[in-house]
């Protein structure tokens, strides 16, 4: 213990003409440490010779004794200069500890790929999967307040999209350490990004991500899976930068292609891809749609669009709708193109129906039933003037020669088919 004291009493003389304590006497700096701490039975007698020699000086014995590592690398940063963020950035990191927000399906189904990746996973939900995270080496909490105690390095947001607002002003964020980042995984990106930059303190970083795939897509592996993200406020040439860098590697290594894309640019695509499957699966499933042992590859894609679309809770569909500026105007171009088709469609049908029933266009390739005989000679219509009785509406057989006109104009026929009889009357 005398010798602690003296080591005391001369790196505080010496700090004040030596300020940088010289890295050759670190060696023998541990050794006296180590020999001085480990004499327990000399410790009482030379604690109480030095409470008579000063007896207004009180030593304590500390809950955490030191230890030889911690003063070996006190002792070199104190006699090192300051470190460049540029050679931080290229010294090996320690895994980064991940609280997830959220621990549905698509919770831990991220969470596995942390865990491979060698980073450790805290979580908590409303729901309670401690018996799921006690089986798979993840800290389950209860509640948030908890879990940000933790304070862990990235909080990744997995609420449904409805509930992100909420979720979000609920987290105890004076909990966490000043850089810690925020990263998201909804389905729409400028939603998250507005509310992050509007809740979070400037010195958080944020990152806005979005997994093109979900637990039964990436079932099978997340190779050339495409990853989008956006790195919205990350602190350039910091331990933060460095973290974001770890983050995001760790779907990389799983085989993912990362996408660098602008949220307002995700937007747009995600509205002509992500909503507009949705919403062609959301209508087929009410067709009520049965596969049939004829089935076709294209059927068989579209029950199969079906079945994936409608796994999805109604909210997602929803929130892909309500929280994307984009998904209004798909929805009525959408609507524009169903129109389209069924003006082509019954167009052509009415075409068809036209020509057969006004024009009597026999439709083709169909046999057309043998039409009856008709005598093409017209009905005889004298002049106005000539008409007296019913016999003026005789019909006179084909004539054999040239028509010959009468002087008022009208074909001459045999005499004897204009007698006047009961045969001769136009039967009407």
């Amino acid at each position: 213990m005398a010798a602690l004291l003296n080591f005391s009493s001369h790196c505080t003389s010496s700090s004040q003409t030596h300020p940088i304590l010289p890295t050759n006497s670190i060696p023998e700096i541990s050794k006296i440490f180590t020999n001085n701490l480990t004499t327990s039975s000399s410790s009482s007698s030379s604690s109480s010779n030095f409470s008579k020699k000063f007896p207004k000086l009180k030593l304590t014995r500390s809950a955490h004794p030191l230890r030889k590592t911690y003063i070996s690398n006190h002792a070199l940063k104190s006699s090192q200069p300051s470190i460049s963020p540029e050679k931080i950035t290229s010294q090996e990191d320690e895994p980064l500890r991940i609280g997830i927000v959220g621990f549905g399906n698509f919770g831990q189904f991220i969470a596995k790929a942390i865990k491979r990746q060698g980073h450790s996973v805290v979580a908590t939900s409303r729901s309670d999967y401690s018996e799921y995270c006690q089986q798979n080496g993840i800290e389950f909490f209860g509640n948030i307040d908890a879990m940000c105690e933790e304070q862990p390095d990235v909080i990744l947001v997995c609420s449904s999209i409805l509930s992100t607002e909420t979720v979000l002003r609920s987290i105890p964020i004076h909990k966490l350490k000043s850089d810690t980042i925020f990263a998201d995984v909804l389905s729409v990106k400028q939603f998250p990004r507005n509310l992050f930059l509007e809740v979070l303190p400037s010195d958080f970083g944020i990152i806005c991500t979005h997994p093109m795939f979900g637990p039964e897509s990436g079932k099978n592996g997340w190779d050339a899976l495409p990853f989008v993200y956006d790195k919205v406020r990350i602190a350039e040439k910091t331990a933060q930068e460095r973290k974001c860098a770890q983050f995001l590697s760790i779907f990389e290594e799983e085989g993912c292609r990362m996408v660098e894309m602008s949220c307002e640019e995700h937007d747009r695509h995600a509205a002509g891809s992500q909503f507009i499957t949705h919403t062609i699966g959301r209508i087929l499933s009410h067709l009520d749609l049965e596969s049939t042992p004829i089935n076709t590859k294209g059927y068989e894609t579209l029950l199969q669009l079906t079945e994936n679309t409608v796994s999805d809770s109604f909210d997602l569909y929803y929130g892909l709708f309500m929280y994307n500026v984009n998904a209004t105007e798909q929805i009525e171009n959408l609507d524009r193109a169903f129109e389209t088709v069924k003006q082509k469609l019954f167009g052509r049908l009415h075409d068809i129906l036209r020509k057969q029933i006004v024009e009597r266009v026999p439709l083709q390739g169909v046999p057309q039933p043998k039409s009856r005989e008709v005598n093409p000679t017209p009905y005889f219509l004298p002049n106005n003037e000539k008409m007296k009785d019913l016999s003026s509406f005789a019909m006179p057989p084909p004539p054999t020669s040239p028509t010959q006109e009468n002087n008022d104009g009208v074909a001459s026929q045999p005499k004897e088919s204009l007698k006047p009889g009961r045969d001769n009357l136009v039967k009407h």
